[in-house]
């Protein structure tokens, strides 16, 4: 039997969008690494970019496949630290809700940007969501640890979105792919209105 790849994408789609169910939910861990890893997965603004990310990177190819998926958890855990620390930056949401629109406009464009422009974009954005993550650390948690669950918790978004990117191969698997990235954008508007009213 051959797969298509759109089945793929479907699947990797439910696997994103699906809601972990929890028996104990956090218990033992308030605010450690449990809370960290779930972060990101409870904001659907967070997931989408974080996924493009992925995505994008998987269209360039080698070496912005792997460079852009690492550069945005390392930059993003700086924007952490600055987070926890309070230091003024322009409104998080809003440039979350930016991300979401500029990273869905490159996927659904197949941008071909230079792998320094990718770069500098993709850990531009990532500061805003590491210093959300930040600013949103219980008070009573390990810090260290609420990071390494939200940095890996990117990384394995990442990595869906590099798996799926992963059909561009495929002259439909492309188009589903700039599909999505369009979907990514039209929602990056919805949450940039949502910012700015709010």
């Amino acid at each position: 039997m051959k797969l298509r790849p759109s089945l793929f994408l479907a699947l990797g789609t439910v696997m994103v969008a699906s809601t972990p169910a929890w028996a104990h939910s956090e218990a033992g861990v308030p605010g450690g690494l449990l809370s960290g890893f779930l972060h990101p997965l409870s904001g659907l603004d967070h997931m989408v970019a974080m996924v493009s990310v992925g995505l994008w990177g998987a269209m360039l190819g080698a070496p912005a496949i792997w460079v852009l998926p690492i550069a945005f958890p390392l930059v993003m855990a700086l924007g952490g630290v600055l987070g926890v620390l309070g230091v003024p930056v322009p409104p998080p949401e809003l440039m979350i809700a930016l991300s979401a629109v500029v990273l869905g406009l490159a996927v659904a464009c197949a941008a071909r940007a230079p792998l320094w422009v990718a770069g500098i974009i993709v850990a531009s954005f990532a500061i805003f969501h590491g210093y959300a993550h930040g600013q949103e650390l219980p008070e009573s948690s390990n810090a260290l640890a609420y990071g390494v669950g939200f940095v890996v918790a990117t990384g394995l978004l990442h990595a869906v979105g590099i798996s799926a990117g992963l059909l561009t191969r495929y002259r439909s698997g492309a188009f589903a792919i700039r599909l999505v990235g369009a979907g990514v954008a039209v929602l990056g508007v919805f949450f940039l209105r949502n910012a700015l009213v709010s």
